[in-house]
């Protein structure tokens, strides 16, 4: 992807994927089902509200369960990943649209947004204090068109760190998109240049599909 008038690409590249749960104690039912592995607890986000648990797979990549925080502040702005839309989130939930989205790393936010805030929104450096990273959010706090593009994140030339995250032998093989404009979907990848894209294929919804080795064996997640 070149930048408004030009300029070297951007690239971004797969970083973690995400669970969009109604509670996280649904979030981590829904993957010990599927992946038969318990995560463990990861973070409260104080600035937007929310709480994750994590694990590890592989390749610098990892899994996050995301949901709001009942005990979460009101943030300044749209929280992250539609979670301001409890009924949006639990329409999904229910209809089994559990594995919602990912998201991608850049060096580059503001070239990658440029001229595409209609699908990515604003950029919005976290935490508000002092601010670590910078994370595209749409102004409605949408996922990016409905999830099927990824949200986007900048950690200002620092790698995430794996040293506090559960790795519990799960490794990422692969990750699918069925949607019903798969050849548009696939265009703005090729556009963005990702590195390790979802592969696509026409459905009639949007729904993700991620192969994962497990000590158990080959698991699905969905």
């Amino acid at each position: 992807m070149r930048a408004e008038g030009g300029g070297a690409a951007t690239m971004l590249a797969l970083d973690h994927l995400t669970v969009i749960a109604p509670t996280l104690t649904e979030g981590v039912a829904h993957v010990r089902a599927c992946l038969d592995l318990d995560l463990p607890f990861g973070q409260r986000h104080a600035y937007m509200g929310t709480h994750n648990h994590l694990l590890q797979l592989g390749d610098a990549t990892y899994l996050e369960i995301v949901a709001l925080d009942p005990q979460g502040i009101e943030p300044p702005c749209p929280r992250w990943f539609g979670l301001g839309d409890q009924r949006q989130v639990r329409a999904d939930w229910d209809a089994g649209r559990r594995l919602r989205g990912w998201v991608a790393r850049t060096d580059a936010i503001d070239a990658v947004i440029a001229g595409r805030e209609h699908i990515f929104g604003s950029k919005v450096s976290l935490p508000w204090a002092e601010p670590l990273f910078d994370f595209a959010i749409p102004e409605d706090g949408s996922l990016p068109l409905g999830g099927a593009a990824p949200s986007v994140i900048d950690r200002r030339g620092k790698p995430r760190s794996m040293a506090t995250m559960a790795d519990l032998g799960a490794r990422l093989q692969s990750l699918s998109l069925e949607h019903p404009d798969a050849t548009g979907i696939a265009k703005l990848y090729r556009e963005l240049e990702i590195d390790r894209p979802p592969a696509i294929a026409h459905g009639r919804e949007l729904r993700y599909r991620a192969q994962i080795e497990t000590p158990a064996g080959m698991r699905e997640l969905c």
